[in-house]
């Protein structure tokens, strides 16, 4: 399978470090803004064509998917050009930043039937891939889920320390990774959900801090705070609170609620997140299916995102 992968900025290079393991499969095409940067990732991990402009990759017949690690601006234009041009896409999180954006993207979807895969990766990390199997097994069941999501983030830059081209949003970027799993663990759609924030960054002109509190048709809760103001342990932290025990995920770690690690090892073929998500997307592809956090799966999750954001406009 060849794959074009558009954007070699921290989180293309997570998933071009993803994909070389994963047999048969071939990034032929790097696309990002600046040639010489671009050039310089695509020498080092062996892929062929480079460019700055995603239309050019398009062309290539022999390019069967498209990862999308683009500005969040650009992620649904981009996944209609891709199926538009026949090709499978896996956007990175979120699918949009917008609700009709992101109902275009399903909508052709449907028309196309090609793979569109959105990446909410907190689905495939083990640690939370371990919690949902135990709930699925029917061996516990969440009654709280209590997320912090924190950066320091007060100018615009990268997971790298570099300058952003664009803005992040706390909303429909960083609280799409909680809405989405809320729902996916309890098992049950979002019934409730209310949202404030804190003040506006002069420069940025976004919210710096945001708490946001959900409920599941099931009666489950979550509250969520998020935050670029925060100078201390960077990343999101999950505390699973169950009727059957209690559990705090970091990424691909788990403990239980006395801090004792839980090994997740087993749990699946690896240990990376973004692997995992790429390997769906590639079986997916190749066994004809619809992948776990497919556009048509995700797509609630917006919709939340869209209604919190009327609430904070009012």
């Amino acid at each position: 399978m060849k794959i074009a992968l558009a954007g070699a900025g921290a989180f293309g290079i997570k998933h071009l470090d993803g994909l070389k393991n994963i047999d048969g499969v071939e990034v032929v095409a790097l696309i990002s803004r600046t040639l010489e940067a671009t050039q310089e990732v695509a020498a080092k991990y062996g892929i062929p064509h480079v460019f700055t402009e995603l239309d050019d990759a398009l062309k290539l017949e022999e390019v069967d998917a498209v990862i999308l690690c683009t500005p969040t601006q650009m992620h649904a234009q981009q996944a209609i050009a891709c199926m538009k041009a026949g090709k499978h896409v896996q956007v990175e999180i979120p699918l949009a930043d917008s609700w009709e954006e992101a109902e275009a993207v399903l909508n052709l979807q449907k028309e196309t039937g090609l793979v569109c895969m959105v990446g909410h990766t907190r689905r495939f990390n083990p640690s939370h891939q371990y919690v949902h199997n135990k709930i699925t097994a029917g061996e516990l069941n969440i009654q709280q889920m209590d997320v912090q999501t924190y950066f320091f983030r007060r100018k615009n830059m990268n997971a790298l320390g570099q300058p952003r081209s664009w803005t992040d949003h706390l909303l429909w970027h960083h609280a799409a990774h909680t809405v989405d799993l809320f729902a996916y663990q309890a098992g049950s759609p979002i019934v409730k959900a209310n949202a404030v924030e804190g003040p506006i960054h002069p420069e940025l002109g976004i919210a710096m801090d945001m708490s946001i509190q959900l409920k599941a048709a099931n009666g489950a809760i979550c509250t969520l705070s998020l935050s670029f103001n925060n100078d201390g342990p960077l990343g999101t932290f999950f505390r699973y609170i169950c009727d059957n025990g209690t559990y705090i995920a970091r990424y691909d770690d788990l403990v239980n609620g006395k801090e004792e690690p839980i090994d997740v090892s087993k749990v699946d073929v690896s240990m990376n997140g973004i692997e995992l998500q790429d390997r769906e997307f590639v079986a997916a592809i190749r066994e004809g299916r619809e992948p776990n956090s497919s556009v048509a799966q995700v797509l609630p999750c917006y919709k939340v995102l869209h209604d919190l954001e009327q609430q904070l406009k009012d």
